[in-house]
Parts: structure tokens; C-alpha cells; sequence
């Protein structure tokens, strides 16, 4: 898909220093996009193009000066076929049902993300949030954010949140009742958001950075092929 945005001069904002999120005893810096700076479906597109994402109203990408680990990532969803681990549990999530909603704040929502983060990151920073850090983290005022509920009967199981671009959906993060953790349903949220760009009509499915020395990133390497952004191109990975 060719993507035509106008040329436009976007400030970066570089970060001190700090100590980093993934990796023990790293420092890490972020770019992040000038906050004032009009943003749009197209400039987002761009941005993701390379290797940004977005966090609440923010848009950021690492910019260490010492290490290159964080490797964004993307799933051409024309050339993807699930490995057998994946069809498991594509049929074991077929009783579930989605539904779409926009991209605003929803109580349900909130509490579901709660018991995830106290079940999964306890004592790491992310559990006990508050409605605000719930907003501030997930929602935007100009991104086309959407809410894709995962249900089993009127139950609500998992929430993915995506952002809509102009090439596919940019995955910014998933939660789930961490009582039903043997159904991977974290995978099957991203398997199906794979399925939604193919039905979209789109290419892509944005995963974010993969950081192959952290325990908490290598999911992302069993959605192949995929697409790694390294030196300023992207490159094809397959199995």
C-alpha cells in the first residue's frame, strides 16, 4: 500500500538517561514526537513506518546510544500461516466472540486490566493503577484507537488495543483474565487482530519492539514470518 503524506518538519524530543525498562543494569534514552506536532492517521503511518509507537497521547521510539536491542517488528498478515502450536489454539478460542468498540474509556475495561496487572506484574511498577494511568497509558485524543472485546458468552475475557493506520493495525497492548491463561489467549488476541487486517484489506499488524535478551518479548518471535526494522530497513524473517 502506498501511503502519501505531506512533508512536514516534526521535532524530536530526546530523553536523559534512564535506566532501562527491559534490560537490568542498561540505560536506556527515548525520541519522542513534539506533543504540539498535529497528528494524524498519515503521520502515524509514517512514524510506525519507522519504528515509533504510541504510548497514551505520545509517540516515541528508543534511542540508546549504546545498544540497538529493541527491534520494531510487523507481521505481513499475506504471508502468515500459524505453526501447528498456533492452530491449537486458534480452535480452543473458537467458542469466544469480539466485538469492536471505539477507542474511550469503559469501567468494564478497567477492571479487567486491573486483576490482569495484579495477577501478571505484581509488585512491578504497573499494579494498583488508577482510571487516570488507565487513560493516560492506553487512550488517545487523536489516534483511531479501537477496543476489541474478547467474550465467552456475556463474559468479558481479554481486551486488545489497536491503533487503526492507513497500512494495517499498530497492537499497543492486550489484558485478559489471568485465570484463563491455559487458553493463550494473549496469542489468540494476536492471531485474530492478524486476521482483522487480512479482513481490513490491509498488510501490516504492528507488534511493537522485540527484544530477544528479555523473557517478556519473545512471543513476538513465533508470529513469523515477520518483518524486523534494522538499520533503516525492513527485514523479511521467516521460519
Amino acid at each position: 500500500m502506498t501511503v502519501r503524506v505531506e512533508p512536514a518538519r516534526i521535532l524530536l524530543f530526546a530523553t536523559p538517561a534512564h535506566a532501562c525498562s527491559y534490560l537490568p543494569e542498561r540505560d536506556a534514552t527515548t525520541l519522542f514526537v513534539d506533543p504540539e506536532f498535529p497528528k494524524d492517521a498519515g503521520i502515524y503511518t509514517l512514524l510506525s513506518r519507522n519504528g515509533f509507537r504510541r504510548s497514551g497521547e505520545h509517540v516515541y521510539r528508543p534511542n540508546c546510544e549504546a545498544c540497538n536491542a529493541c527491534v520494531p517488528v510487523r507481521v505481513p498478515v499475506d504471508r502468515f500461516v500459524p505453526r501447528r502450536s498456533q492452530q491449537r489454539t486458534l480452535r480452543a478460542n473458537q467458542d469466544l466472540h469480539v466485538i469492536t468498540r471505539e477507542g474511550v474509556f469503559c469501567e468494564e475495561h478497567f477492571l479487567l486490566y486491573d486483576r490482569y496487572l495484579s495477577a501478571r506484574h505484581a509488585n512491578g511498577g504497573m499494579d494498583n493503577p488508577t482510571r487516570k494511568q488507565y487513560r493516560e497509558f492506553l487512550l488517545s485524543s487523536w489516534a483511531d484507537t479501537l477496543l476489541f472485546e474478547f467474550r465467552l458468552g456475556a463474559r468479558l475475557v481479554a481486551v486488545a488495543v489497536a491503533d487503526r493506520l492507513l497500512d494495517g493495525l499498530s497492537s499497543v497492548y492486550t489484558f485478559f483474565d489471568p485465570h484463563l491463561s491455559a487458553r493463550s489467549i494473549g496469542t489468540y488476541c494476536i492471531l485474530w487482530q492478524i486476521e482483522e487486517v487480512q479482513r481490513l484489506g490491509l498488510d501490516w499488524l504492528y507488534l511493537g519492539y522485540w527484544i530477544a535478551e528479555s523473557p517478556k518479548m519473545l512471543y513476538k518471535k513465533d508470529f513469523l514470518p515477520q518483518e524486523r526494522l534494522i538499520e533503516g530497513r525492513w527485514q523479511l524473517h521467516e521460519r
